[in-house]
């Protein structure tokens, strides 16, 4: 092939001299002239004869030179080629879609598979993914791992322009494609960085705190001669326990320690799930109640106050899951463990007389308050509302119930309000309450501590002053914008907390017999007609309700349940799975339902019937989610699997809601779960 070569620049320049000094001889010619012809024809011979000299070596030298000139660049090329080669740094050429066009020596030594590569890098890098592809002047850094390496790898888009005029000499990265757009890989070892990095966090000292939950019923439980012994026991587990992690440990009071230890051992303990929690438990010494302890710890923070911040986060977490666990709490996420045992009822009241007159004084401070459950309310839900529209109305205040859909268990306790005792506007829907609250409004929110769970989560930004009241275990996003939260989950429902309430709110309080009976109601159905949950305290708000008017009877009749709703529970126990032969799970078809998700949990008490069951999880397709109702008596903690598909709830009574999933797939995910469970040593 025949090149064509341009010569440009200074090169050009200084070729060219020659004929500038031609130049220069003509015009001394043209002054020789003028002083003897003579001169003037010896000069013009003497011109001509230079010119020719330098016409022939311009001329006959030009194409040397351009041979000469092609030759080193090759070379110059080669010799680039050979050093990128044998370059210590992992180098490679990539196409625009990622496969590998070519790569040095130390970067094929990185990848083995070369073969691999060329069909995509990503084959070898699961890092680096087409949309992690640089395709602008911008540089893109991707961290990578191969085998016990890590690596920042660094790459750029390299425009390359062989299309120009005159022919050009291509090497041999111009020729490995026609394309003229190519990625240069750099690939810099970090391994040991990284690795100190992993030993820093290691040496990090994590923050942690843990309480005896139920000290003071623990005492009182046994005689005052092992009162001292059984503490003793406790504070000699604790100490052993952080002996075996090598941490610092203080006792801050008589039930609660600070604790600092190395971040290395908490993978560790968190594989063993806290076996403080059980061995705590299992302290007995003729107590009546066994020893359970809550332990928050927080990570993931620079400073040591904001660690200590963390687990003050954590503890309270815990606390307020019911106790008897441990939570890690990072800057973004939360881990539990532990929470297997049922929670041991507080016979005293302290702490709802405490709530009490801080629900009041908040109300007292406003003009209107504003009440509302969860989506989908259930008579639990709306039972408590109507405690506290009644606390509301006593102390003159504004009030209105928030309400979107009424289900068909609620409807008939909701009629009992559409009366001349009650204003027109005392239940309104989510977009009415918008229009309402503002900064003179408290938002009370019963029977659900999750902002996506209520009936009106916009409400909840609107809000100045909210206050949270329910029954459930507090979850990792529960509404952290409270400011009074009073959650009890060894409580039996969200009305019996609002009754024991309501005694201790004064200024003359006297329920309305529709208003006790609401409230009663809750109670009724969320303890399964009373056969879960009961506790002293529950019984003696249903003595409170009695005498305000309840009437149990009244209240039964309005729950008689329609043949045909009847009929399809039927038809769901028939076809219910017992999958391992001890978890019952069923489907509830909702067409024809009125209220789906509150029928799907009647047939989940009715499964717990069936011998040997020992969990139920009934699950119900209505408006594009899987709804699941999950119950059990004693043996399985149902709340912690819903916690694990986005739920919640009790320990012997929870739920979730899974989105773009079906019937099938989900009851697939139970079965996973349980496996789960049983394989860690849950259930």
């Amino acid at each position: 092939m025949k090149h064509r070569m341009r010569l440009r620049g200074n090169l050009k320049t200084y070729l060219r001299w020659p004929l500038f000094f031609g130049i220069l001889l003509i015009l001394m010619t043209i002054q020789l002239f003028s002083v003897s012809v003579r001169s003037g024809v010896i000069g013009i011979g003497y011109t001509i004869l230079y010119l020719m000299i330098a016409g022939l070596i311009n001329f006959s030298g030009r194409r040397k030179l351009k041979k000469d000139l092609i030759e080193f660049a090759t070379n110059y090329g080669e010799m680039q080629m050979r050093m990128m080669k044998t370059l210590t740094v992992p180098f490679a050429i990539l196409s625009e879609d990622g496969h590998m066009l070519w790569g040095n020596d130390e970067f094929v030594s990185v990848i083995v598979n070369k073969k691999a590569a060329r069909r995509n890098i990503a084959n070898i890098f699961e890092e680096i993914t087409l949309d992690s592809l640089p395709d602008s002047d911008e540089v893109k850094v991707v961290h990578v791992r191969t085998e016990d390496k890590y690596y920042r790898v660094v790459m750029k888009l390299v425009e390359s322009d062989n299309a120009g005029e005159g022919d050009t000499v291509k090497t041999d990265i111009n020729q490995l494609m026609d394309n003229s757009r190519l990625i240069s890989v750099f690939l810099y070892d970090e391994t040991d960085i990284m690795e100190l990095e992993q030993k820093r966090e290691a040496e990090n000292l994590v923050v942690g705190l843990l309480y005896i939950d139920n000290y003071d019923e623990l005492i009182d439980s046994i005689d005052e001669i092992r009162q001292s012994l059984i503490m003793a026991l406790i504070d000699r587990k604790i100490n052993k326990y952080m002996q075996g992690i090598d941490a610092i440990s203080k006792k801050l009071e008589k039930d609660k320690f600070l604790f600092m230890f190395k971040q290395s051992y908490l993978s560790e303990i968190c594989s063993n799930r806290f076996a403080i929690l059980e061995e705590i438990r299992d302290i007995n010494l003729g107590n009546e109640s066994s020893a359970t302890i809550s332990i928050g710890i927080g990570v993931g923070r620079d400073t040591f106050v904001e660690r200590y911040d963390l687990a003050r986060a954590a503890i309270d977490l815990a606390l307020g899951r019911g106790g008897d666990q441990a939570v890690v709490k990072s800057i973004d996420q939360e881990k539990f463990y532990g929470g297997k045992s049922v929670q041991i009822e507080r016979n005293t009241r302290v702490k709802a007389r405490v709530k009490a007159h801080a629900l009041k004084e908040l109300i007292e401070g406003k003009e209107r308050v504003v009440v509302m459950g969860h989506s989908i309310g259930d008579v639990d839900s709306f039972g408590a509302s109507i405690g506290i529209y009644r606390i509301a109305k006593t102390l003159n205040r504004k009030a209105n119930v928030v309400l979107n859909e009424v289900s068909q268990s609620v409807k008939p306790i909701r009629d009992r309000f559409y009366t001349k005792e009650y204003e027109e506007d005392m239940i309104i829907t989510g977009d009415e309450a918008k229009e309402l609250v503002d900064e003179n409004t408290v938002l009370v929110i019963v029977d659900v501590n999750r902002a996506s769970y209520t009936e009106c989560p916009e409400l909840i930004e609107q809000a100045q002053s909210v206050v949270v009241i329910d029954h459930h275990r507090q979850a990792g996003d529960a509404i952290d914008k409270a400011v009074l939260f009073y959650i009890e989950p060894y409580a039996s429902s969200a009305s019996e907390m609002v009754a024991e309430i309501s005694q201790y709110i004064g200024s003359g309080l006297k329920l309305k017999s529709a208003e006790a009976e609401a409230m009663y109601a809750g109670i009724m159905i969320d303890t399964n007609y009373f056969s879960n949950k009961t506790g002293v305290r529950t019984f003696e708000a249903m003595a409170y309700l009695r005498r305000n008017g309840a009437d149990a009877v009244r209240i039964r009749k309005a729950f008689r349940e329609d043949i045909d709703e009847y009929k399809i529970r039927a038809a769901a126990i028939q076809d219910t799975e017992l999958y391992e032969g001890v978890f019952a799970i069923a489907e509830s078809k909702s067409e024809g339902i009125e209220s789906p998700t509150v029928f799907a949990s009647k047939i989940a008490n009715s499964l717990l019937d069936i011998s040997n069951v020992k969990a139920s999880f009934v699950l119900t397709k209505y408006r594009g989610k899987v709804y699941i109702s999950a119950r059990s008596i004693d043996e399985v903690n149902v709340q912690v699997m819903m916690e694990r598909l986005g739920g919640g709830g009790h320990i012997n009574m929870a739920g979730a809601q899974l989105e773009n999933v079906e019937v099938e797939e989900a009851k697939n995910m139970i079965k996973q779960e349980i496996d789960r469970m049983i394989e860690e040593g849950e259930i």
